[in-house]
């Protein structure tokens, strides 16, 4: 024989838990409607207490009703008692105070019966006061209501003083004392659970958000290198197409063909970077790897067709291995400065590119002797970054630049030489540079 599947039971435990999440956002809608039922069932125990006896017939345990008689005293406390608890959660302990001061006040007039079912609706309050106070509070509170009540009973009472009937009173307080604070408790704990996760969601969404910016300035300084370039390099060699086409047809058709050859390059670089967009699992993505120091000499010789002679200096040796986001800006950021200086430093300049290794940087330096503008913008009188990258008509190269070594933790300086003409210089750390990705 099989045992039973517990599916079902789990079925039914969903609509019980649906059922009690309805009730408790009902009760929080509706609070006045909630607490006038409750003080309603108040009513109708205080009464059945009022005129049950302690024991049935021939000593049995369960309760007799009507061994005892309903008074107007009981009936008239109970109704002001009841009523009260409406607003216990407005005043609790306005509340908590009448309601007590009505038991103290069934003690005295009915003396002779120990009982006070009226306390009921002390009891209810004081719950109310302990779950929505402070833990000290709570305990002051349930300590001189415990205490209060009790010693009322024991003082108006005929009984000994060690009655159940007034063991029953502190008993009741306290145990409302105590269910009231676990519920505080609960409370002040699911609400910081709740808080906890809305701060994180709101954490994952702000850092979402910066990633996608991020990711829209890397590409943005990419693309801008890559066009900046090449537009550059094609506008040179086309106005040198164009000067020398009648008098010099094979000057000419050289130029074009660096037009051409530019134009290639610049789409090759820009579906690479437009690549970076696709998915992982696109087997249209390019792998071809990024640009590097390693073909440098290929960039400078670009430059050089396009009319600007470039001194490369590097270090003897292949150097040490560079991680791939150090190796990348260090490239764009020679790539930018030449193309700086082809379209602001003048006819007749000259640049210098220095590339130097020491133990945890890479510095890279370019120099040239023109005479035209500042690119992208007036450079500041003491040739910080700062004023290089700002001004009216000012682009984003230099701005672009500052980004990409920032991110690696390098440094920049931008500015004119005291010798005339613009200098650019990186330095980039090693050691704390990231070895994954480009920046």
């Amino acid at each position: 024989m099989t045992a039973p599947s517990p599916c079902p039971a789990r079925r039914d435990a969903v609509p019980d838990a649906t059922r009690v999440a309805r009730l408790r956002q009902w009760n929080l809608t509706h609070p006045l409607i909630f607490d006038a039922a409750v003080a309603a069932v108040a009513f109708v125990a205080i009464l059945c207490g009022a005129v049950a006896g302690p024991h049935g017939p021939h000593g049995a345990h369960l309760p007799r009703f009507g061994a005892r008689e309903l008074t107007a005293t009981t009936v008239v406390l109970a109704v002001l008692a009841c009523g009260a608890l409406v607003l216990r959660r407005r005043l609790p302990r306005t509340v908590l105070a009448v309601t007590g001061a009505l038991t103290i006040v069934e003690l005295v007039a009915q003396s002779n019966d120990p009982r006070a079912p009226v306390a009921g609706a002390a009891v209810i309050a004081l719950f109310t006061v302990a779950s929505r106070t402070d833990r000290p509070t709570t305990w002051r509170i349930g300590a001189l209501t415990c205490v209060v009540l009790t010693a009322a009973a024991m003082f108006f009472g005929h009984r000994a003083w060690y009655a159940q009937e007034n063991l029953a009173i502190f008993a009741w307080t306290g145990m409302a004392a105590a269910a009231g604070d676990a519920v505080r408790s609960r409370r002040a704990y699911v609400d910081a659970i709740r808080e906890r996760a809305e701060r994180a969601e709101r954490t994952r969404e702000e850092e979402a958000r910066r990633r996608v910016a991020e990711e829209r300035l890397r590409i943005a300084r990419e693309l801008h290198d890559v066009v900046a370039h090449h537009i550059a390099l094609v506008n040179v060699q086309a106005g040198v197409a164009s000067h020398v086409m009648d008098n010099r047809p094979d000057q000419a058709k050289q130029a074009l063909a660096h037009v051409r050859e530019a134009s290639r390059s610049a789409l090759d670089e820009l579906r690479a970077t437009v690549g970076l967009l696709r998915q992982s699992d696109d087997p249209t993505a390019p792998t071809e790897p990024a640009p590097g120091l390693g073909v440098l000499d290929q960039l400078v010789e670009g430059f050089v067709r396009a009319g600007l002679p470039v001194a490369l200096e590097l270090p003897p040796g292949p150097g040490p291995a560079l991680p791939a986001s150090v190796d990348l800006t260090a490239y764009r950021i020679v790539q930018e400065a030449l193309t700086n200086v082809r379209k602001h430093a003048g006819d007749g300049a000259r640049a210098t590119v220095r590339i130097v290794h020491t133990d945890g940087a890479l510095t890279v330096t370019v120099l040239d002797d023109g005479h035209g503008a500042a690119p992208d913008g007036p450079d500041s009188p003491d040739g910080s970054e700062e004023g290089a990258v700002t001004g009216p008509g000012g682009g984003h190269g230099l701005i672009g630049m500052r980004e990409r070594v920032q991110a690696l933790g390098g440094t920049v300086v931008t500015g004119p030489r005291v010798a005339g003409g613009f200098q650019v210089r990186v330095t980039l750390p090693l050691g704390g540079a990231r070895t994954a990705g480009t920046t």
